[in-house]
């Protein structure tokens, strides 16, 4: 694959209706971003805990579709609507990866792209040649 070819991994996470791909491997690189919805579309309900859960989940379904697990990712940029949330992201985090940990960023904003989703994650993991 050139340089500068992109390619989709294959999910069978939601089809989303906007114009993406739940993940795309350029260059050794996979790039996704992951947000708490569950087979149907729907953002999972339950609050931070049970949105955070759900977003690794489809983050690790994701990864196994590339061939890698949680150990191959480089970096994490966590998104959250509040930040009193990112205390029970950290500890679930934990429950995801183990050191050395990837270098990670977090960032609290007014809102996400669908009003009732508190977090998204953002992740950018090392891939084989695909």
């Amino acid at each position: 694959m050139s340089a500068t070819t992109k390619k989709a991994v294959p999910t069978s996470l939601f089809a989303s209706k906007a114009p993406l791909e739940w993940a795309v491997v350029n260059n050794g690189t996979l790039y996704t971003a992951q947000i708490p919805i569950d087979q149907s579309g729907s953002v999972v309900e339950g609050g931070i805990e049970a949105q955070t859960r759900q977003t690794l989940d489809n983050l690790v379904h994701t990864l196994e579709c590339a061939g890698v697990s949680t150990d191959a990712v480089l970096q994490v940029l966590i998104y959250v609507t509040d930040r009193s949330y990112l205390a029970t992201v950290n500890k679930i985090y934990a429950d995801y990866f183990n050191a050395p940990y990837p270098n990670r960023a977090a960032v609290v904003v007014a809102g996400l792209a669908r009003e009732e989703m508190l977090v998204e994650l953002v992740v950018y993991t090392a891939v084989g040649d695909q």
